[in-house]
């Protein structure tokens, strides 16, 4: 066995320490690979002692060639795993979707609907999960608020950027003269991360329950299976109605509650550092404009990096991948000057 002997091979960049063996024989991804290195390990060590004996010298150092090449062998599949892994854990492949109508009434309702509807249809191309949380409709409509889980990969590299206050210039179906009205949506985007550090405390949370409404059947609009819970501390708070029982309902709106708080605890870390903000495009913050949606005009212009487009009912309907990509490549370029 290695012992505390610790390892290093110059075409690798992990070492070989009793404290990563521990992690990676802990890990899903990496304990065959772990159980394979130790037992090459171990029949190196043996191999070594062998170099004593001046009849098994040269058969013992043919040996331990191929032992260094099947060890490196090995590190690098673990390596690969753990670069995967921490690319998914900046970069994860789930995040919560949260649209609010702002200012404007019925229509900051409606465009707010439209713009989850854009989003839906995004990820029916990108082939993505779509999963309603919870949804707060109003007479005529549209969303007072909603919210949405979406899985897939590359699902919050690709969406980061959208936090922030969506405005639309148009006419409004029930505007009789024909005059232009301004209104607003915010968006967030919520990454959910498999590591985070934040523990609830039991007294500091508040529970509400209540029937789920849209589809379901009858078990979800007669039993009580949603589920609101919320942060006293922070005034966060998160309601699941996608799940079929209170219980589920109420272990995933947990769940997302966290990554809450820890995403207002990084956002609140982040402020501190003019360097990190100053190589994204925007705050990333639910109060700032990044974008106006100008229906009369068929133009699209993000504040943030000055770019306009057309076709606004093509972008509506889901093709908003070339608006995305710009920003990525604004994004790259932030962070390579």
């Amino acid at each position: 066995m290695t012992g505390n002997k610790t390892i290093c091979y110059t075409t690798i960049m992990i070492e070989i320490t009793p404290d990563n063996l521990k992690e990676w024989k802990d890990s899903k991804r990496t304990q065959f690979y772990a159980s394979e290195l130790v037992r090459l390990l171990d029949k190196k060590t043996e191999t070594e002692n062998m170099l004593g004996d001046a009849d098994m010298a040269d058969m013992a150092r043919e040996e331990l060639a191929e032992l260094e090449n099947q060890i490196n062998g090995v590190l690098n599949q673990i390596e690969e795993i753990l670069e995967k892994e921490k690319e998914e854990e900046e970069f994860p492949n789930e995040i919560v979707l949260e649209v609010r109508a702002g200012a404007g009434g019925d229509e900051a309702s409606l465009f707010a609907h439209e713009l989850a509807n854009m989003y839906q249809r995004y990820a029916e191309i990108r082939g993505w999960q779509w999963t309603t949380l919870d949804v707060s409709s109003n007479d005529v409509g549209g969303y007072k608020e909603a919210s949405f889980e979406i899985r897939g990969e590359g699902v919050y590299k690709a969406m980061r950027f959208e936090t922030g206050i969506h405005r639309v210039q148009r006419v409004p179906t029930t505007e009789k003269q024909g005059r232009i009205h301004t209104s607003t949506a915010s968006v967030a985007v919520l990454p959910i991360r498999k590591k985070i550090t934040v523990k609830l405390k039991d007294d500091d949370l508040e529970f509400e329950t209540s029937r789920s409404g849209g589809k379901g059947g009858q078990n979800v609009n007669k039993v009580e299976t949603a589920v609101r819970v919320i942060h006293t501390p922070t005034g966060l708070w998160v309601r699941s109605t996608a799940q079929r029982s209170q219980l589920k309902n109420k272990e995933h709106a947990l769940s997302i509650l966290a990554q809450k708080i820890q995403q207002k605890i990084d956002a609140d870390e982040a402020k501190k550092y003019s360097a990190v903000r100053a190589k994204q495009v925007g705050t990333m913050d639910r109060s700032e404009k990044i974008r106006t949606y100008n229906f009369p005009q068929d133009r699209i212009t993000d504040h943030r990096i000055k770019e306009s487009w057309g076709n606004i009912p093509g972008i509506m309907s889901g093709e908003i991948d070339k608006i995305l990509s710009t920003i990525e490549e604004k994004q790259t370029e932030l962070e390579s000057e």
